[in-house]
């Protein structure tokens, strides 16, 4: 229903709606509402109503479906947060805002006023400035993932006005690498986190193709693989992780690929078209790529040296689940194998794989999946910490034990908050992003620690597993529903509480659990035991 238009209240160039009555909505509540062709998200907090956009930026999801705790909004998908007065972005991932409309409420009536210019738009880029000539001032961002690119638009929000210079390997601009192991032959145009001309309006030089092989920290110096310099005033290294090679005689054969740039996503799916694929390695990376490839290779075969896949990271009943999902697709495991001991070939092609306990799989694709090595190699007598992983040590604000040296993403070890500051490396696209946005406010000198709940997902055959938390050390998982119905909630315990958690079609249980724990509220294990779980709120 349609208020008036042309009123002093409400412009020509706007449209309003009676969207509910002032009591139709309890604090803590929300309503999916339509102002004309827009979708609206009304919520009511603390008695005042507010009204933003409804779908999350990053992959749309229905923001209902989500979880409202105080004055934000988490999304039920992959853990998006928003704040439901300003509309802004509170955590990752994803890069955009939620817009905000006006809300009015007159005689018990709740109005909702739009700009007509603007109905359709789903998302929205938050102000930022550019470059101004005359300021000398640099940062260098090392690496073209999540970390660098929220980092740049984070100075850029908060008014830097110097220089930005974005290097990286990739020969594409910044891109949605999650999707490279889940659809490898997405057009590149589809998953660029943002169009080119995006990093010209806002002054971020973007140097793709470009490797940085060491830095002068004294100096204030970055040299290229070009032999060229580079002076930096603020550096961030966000170089991220690179697939671990395989080791065994025959590992440089042709057709054996490891999964990290856009172009090898395209070659694998090139190669392994109604071919035989072996994928060794049961990482998330190693499992999603069968997931993909099951129903276009010939054949594919999964090789493992544990007994299910994901069995450390998420358990032996869900890795078993995932492996039984697969194997009903015609997917082979190899699992408890020892691993490979040669990779065989003929005219220089992969052929065959021969495994330690004696099978030997026919292969004309072999795709590695044996875990990651942080590339932190070029910082040697930098003067920069690594741990023992290689992993960049910083502290809660992203700091390097180097004056004006920075690091965010996969490549760092860092304290987590929700586990008494211990040192983590955690590969997640989530946690990356946060870690620019803190680091590019440190920079700023503005207060600012890492205090982000990593949030994880696998889709697999259509499928999504999501995890909030972290589990390391865990002692013991209670299940809510079953995995052998594949709709489940498990809860992983460690001292009595509960550290981390996963679900299948149980949504949005882990974006509640990930808010708790944001907010700092402990779960107990006799809570979890309980029959009733209201606490849960689903």
């Amino acid at each position: 229903m349609e208020a008036e238009q042309g009123t002093d209240s409400y412009p020509d160039d706007t449209l309003t709606s009676l969207v509910c009555q002032e009591d139709d909505l309890k604090d803590g509540e929300m309503r999916a509402v339509e102002v004309g062709d827009a979708k609206v998200l009304l919520v009511r907090t603390q008695g005042q109503y507010t009204a933003v956009g409804s779908k999350c930026s990053h992959y749309g999801a229905a923001l209902i479906n989500g979880v409202l705790l105080g004055d934000r909004v988490r999304c039920p998908y992959h853990g998006a947060c928003f704040n439901v007065k300003t509309g802004d972005i509170e955590d990752y991932p994803g890069l955009d805002s939620l817009p905000c409309y006006k809300v009015t409420v007159k005689n018990g009536q709740v109005f909702v006023t739009i700009d007509k210019k603007s109905m359709m738009q789903t998302k929205r880029v938050k102000e930022m400035c550019s470059a101004t000539p005359d300021i000398k001032h640099t940062v260098v961002l090392i690496g073209g993932g999540p970390a660098s690119l929220i980092c740049a638009e984070t100075l850029r929000q908060n008014d830097y006005k110097g220089c930005i210079i974005m290097i990286t390997k990739d020969s594409l601009p910044p891109f949605d690498k999650p999707k490279l192991s889940k659809a490898m032959d997405v057009d590149s145009s589809m998953i660029l986190l943002r169009p080119c001309d995006f990093f010209r309006e806002f002054g971020i030089d973007l140097w793709t193709q470009k490797e940085v092989v060491s830095v002068n920290t004294v100096d204030h110096e970055v040299k290229l693989c070009d032999g060229s310099l580079q002076h930096y005033d603020q550096l961030v290294i966000a170089t991220g992780c690179r697939a671990r090679p395989l080791s065994c005689p025959g590992w440089d054969l042709g057709g054996v690929k490891l999964l990290q740039s856009y172009e090898d996503a395209k070659d694998i799916h090139t190669l392994s078209m109604g071919r035989k694929a072996v994928v060794v390695g049961t990482s998330f990376i190693g499992i999603e790529a069968a997931s993909y490839l099951s129903d276009k290779a010939a054949s594919v075969a999964v090789v493992g040296t544990s007994a299910y896949p994901f069995q450390r990271s998420l358990g032996p009943e869900i890795g078993q689940m995932t492996m039984q999902m697969l194997e009903e697709r015609g997917v082979k495991f190899y699992m408890k194998s020892g691993g490979v001991t040669e990779i065989r070939g003929h005219n220089g092609e992969v052929k065959e794989v021969v495994l330690k306990d004696g099978h030997v799989l026919e292969a004309d694709v072999v795709i590695s999946g044996i875990g990651a090595i942080p590339n932190s190699d070029f910082l040697h007598g930098s003067g920069v910490e690594t741990d023992s992983t290689k992993a960049v040590v910083v502290n809660k604000s992203m700091m390097t034990n180097v004056p004006d040296v920075f690091s965010a993403g996969d490549v760092t070890a860092f304290p987590l908050a929700i586990r008494r500051d211990q040192m983590v490396s955690i590969g997640h696209w989530q946690m990356a992003h946060a870690h620019g946005r803190v680091a590019a406010l440190s920079m700023l000198k503005k207060t600012a620690e890492i205090k982000s709940v990593p949030f994880f997902w696998t889709v697999l055959l259509g499928k999504s597993i999501r995890y909030t938390g972290y589990n390391e050390g865990y002692t013991e998982i209670i299940f809510k529903g079953t995995v052998e119905e594949r709709k489940f909630l498990a809860f992983y315990i460690k001292d009595d509480v509960v550290v981390a958690a996963a679900s299948l079609m149980f949504d949005p249980a882990v974006g509640r659990l990930a808010e708790m724990m944001a907010l700092g509220q402990r779960i107990t294990k006799a809570q979890v035991l309980a029959e009733d779980l209201g606490w849960l709120q689903m």
